[in-house]
């Protein structure tokens, strides 16, 4: 980011508190007031988490998933309705002092009439994402808090709530609001597919790799072609964004692209050119009702014959990227695709085995229904039960008016992945068997059968013939399970992990950048054995791209500066008692020469030009503060050593 851009930001930033400053001394409040964390009763609490549970139900796994990337910060991820009201939080509260430890909780208000000039008030009052530290806090009693927030808009364009991180002020760290606007970005799109499951949805945008990433576009049409919704960067890209959201109804898909939708149903194009004449990469998702006018109808062709468009990307083919093992996986998965046999994909803690049952499930007959998945890990056991079978009226004390629909049967017709199997309580064991025998499901408290149609698909990295030894696991659900069992291999024993690193980082780069990696940082990364897999990866290429965007406008180089601090101390003391890699005979070529140990002189170099700060010098050198601590005693001692 230029100066001038910097300065820019800083103005409107400090005029957006000024504003909020003002509008807290016309609500009577004081500066020296004290804090109104008074919380809701128990039973006006759950009447608000019911009038928004499509906002707290796809909110939470995002909110689980950005929690993992800023684990051990101190921080709060704090869930709001539109109007301030904490309806979800998650984290660490020891921060805070005892008295202040329900300020964020569920129950608690938050708005600006509330608490004064905070980052959730003032987002949600001002419509945008903010920060808020210290003493820019208009209560004295917050100004120990720093806090990064971004609204939330709904499929219609309607404030739902905000999401906020919040952690001691001098533990702020500069990037965390553009993490808080990426996971935002993700609840938006998830709930506008959910919001319309039977519309005609479009993906675009104008570079063909960020199709399936968070900077696509996603508009979504009735069968008619009338515009009912789209995200973001749909607006962007359409030139949309000044449209007010009542607005969005009159747009029509001829006016927003130079093509007929019968166009595009009929040849499934993979490309549009928008009104503007911006040529654009597309893939198209159609509802069944759609796809059914669409697929050829011949008296030969069975009932489960795969509903294949005209140049359908496979799925399964996307995650094929050249390892040999994986491969393999891959090819075996397609034989039995449709043939009515279950699925159990095994290997370790963040492989992909949840990519790998969606590709399945994208590439079958039932693509265009339901894929539900469910953590048989992550959720509590005594909740597990109502999750996955679903509770009729008054089936329990606290549960919902009318009853809730169970996992099970919201995989109707689609397919139904049961992650972590291995972890299901014992008890739940028999009823899920008897249920995949019968193809009916009974609620609790209801004595009605409901049939269901589904394809299952599991997970585990557990070895589920142990737990069947120790008697943790019904070994007749385990051949119930097991028709076909797939073993994902680990990151470090495939041989296309360049290739996995560049569709990660292309999936990963924040809206509007283009991140590469320096080669320092790939050599580092092709050498690493990646204890925590894919999903490792992920995380970590994700804070890093966000690390150098942050000091870039558009193009970014990711370099070792960029890193975690955790992940360059692990990489030192892995590659230092490092254990063979499938990467380990791979030719770098020039952009990745062989990774040679750093040397105590090199080090002690870099100290000195730094003038001894050790934290420069890591960084210049990609190791982490920890290593360089313990190794600083070894150096040789520079000409200049007096200065440190």
């Amino acid at each position: 980011m230029s100066l001038h851009s910097t300065a820019l930001a800083s103005a409107d930033h400090a005029h957006l508190l000024t504003l909020a400053h003002e509008r807290s001394l016309r609500y009577g409040l004081a500066l020296r007031d004290a804090p109104d964390y008074q919380r809701l009763a128990s039973g006006a609490l759950r009447d608000a988490l019911d009038q928004h549970r499509f906002l707290c139900q796809h909110a939470t796994p995002v909110m689980e998933h950005l929690f993992s990337q800023i684990n051990n910060t101190g921080s709060i991820l704090v869930l709001t309705s539109a109007s301030g009201l904490v309806l979800h939080s998650l984290g660490d509260r020891d921060f805070l002092p005892k008295a202040d430890q329900v300020a964020l909780v569920p129950g608690v208000d938050w708005s600006e009439q509330a608490q004064g000039t905070n980052a959730i008030g003032t987002a949600l009052q001002e419509r945008q994402a903010i920060t808020v530290q210290g003493a820019e806090h208009f209560l004295q009693a917050n100004h120990s808090l720093a806090c990064a927030c971004a609204p939330i808009f709904g499929p219609h364009g309607q404030l739902m709530g905000a999401l906020d991180v919040t952690s001691e002020h001098h533990r702020h760290h500069p990037h965390t609001l553009a993490l808080v606007r990426m996971s935002v970005q993700m609840l938006e799109n998830q709930m506008l597919a959910a919001q319309f499951p039977q519309a005609i949805r479009l993906h675009f945008h104008a570079r063909p790799e960020f199709l399936g990433t968070l900077m696509e576009g996603i508009a979504v049409f009735s069968p008619d072609g009338q515009l009912l919704s789209l995200n973001r960067s749909a607006q962007f890209q359409c030139s949309l964004t000044d449209a007010q959201p009542q607005s969005v109804p009159t747009q029509h898909f001829s006016m927003l692209f130079r093509h007929p939708l019968t166009e595009l149903l009929q040849a499934c194009a993979q490309q549009l050119m928008l009104e503007s004449g911006v040529l654009v990469a597309c893939r198209i998702h159609l509802p069944p009702s759609t796809e059914a006018v669409q697929r050829p109808t011949t008296a030969a062709a069975p009932h489960n014959t795969p509903t294949t468009l005209p140049q359908r990307l496979s799925h399964l083919q996307y995650l094929d990227t050249g390892d040999t093992q994986l491969a393999h996986t891959i090819a075996r998965l397609r034989k039995v695709l449709d043939k009515n046999i279950p699925v159990m994909l095994l290997g370790e803690t963040g492989t992909g085995k949840d990519l790998l049952a969606r590709a399945w499930h994208q590439d079958s007959a039932r693509a265009n229904q339901p894929f539900i998945a469910v953590n048989c890990a992550s959720i509590p056991e005594s909740l597990i039960e109502a999750e996955l079978f679903g509770y009729a009226d008054g089936a329990f004390t606290g549960a919902r008016k009318k009853g809730a629909v169970g996992k099970i049967a919201q995989a109707h017709g689609g397919t139904l992945f049961l992650d972590e199997i291995g972890d299901m309580p014992l008890s739940l064991q028999a009823r899920l068997l008897r249920v995949l025998q019968e193809r009916r499901i009974s609620p609790l408290g209801s004595e009605k059968d409901i049939p269901i149609d589904i394809a299952v698909v599991c997970a585990t990295h557990q070895d589920l013939k142990a737990r069947i030894n120790q008697g943790l696991f019904r070994e007749d659900l385990y051949y119930r399970l097991n028709g076909l069992a797939v073993r994902l291999p680990a990151l470090r024993e495939r041989t296309d992990l360049p290739a996995v690193i560049a569709k990660v980082l292309q999936a990963v780069q924040p809206e509007g950048a283009t991140c590469t990696l320096a080669p320092e940082v790939l050599q580092r990364f092709l050498s690493y054995p990646w204890p925590g897999n894919v999903r490792q990866l992920h995380n970590v290429l994700r804070t890093a791209c966000v690390m150098a965007c942050a000091t870039a406008e558009e193009e970014s180089i990711v370099t070792c500066a960029d890193l975690p601090d955790d992940f360059l101390d692990d990489y030192q003391e892995t590659v230092e008692h490092k254990a063979p890699t499938a990467m380990e005979n791979f030719d770098f070529g020039q952009e990745t020469h062989k990774l040679n140990d750093l040397t105590l002189q090199r080090m002690a170099q870099a100290l000195a030009e730094h003038q001894g700060n050790v934290s420069a010098a890591a960084k210049v050198l990609g190791i982490s503060r920890n290593t360089f601590y313990r190794k600083k005693g070894l150096l040789p001692l520079p000409k200049n050593a007096n200065q440190f």
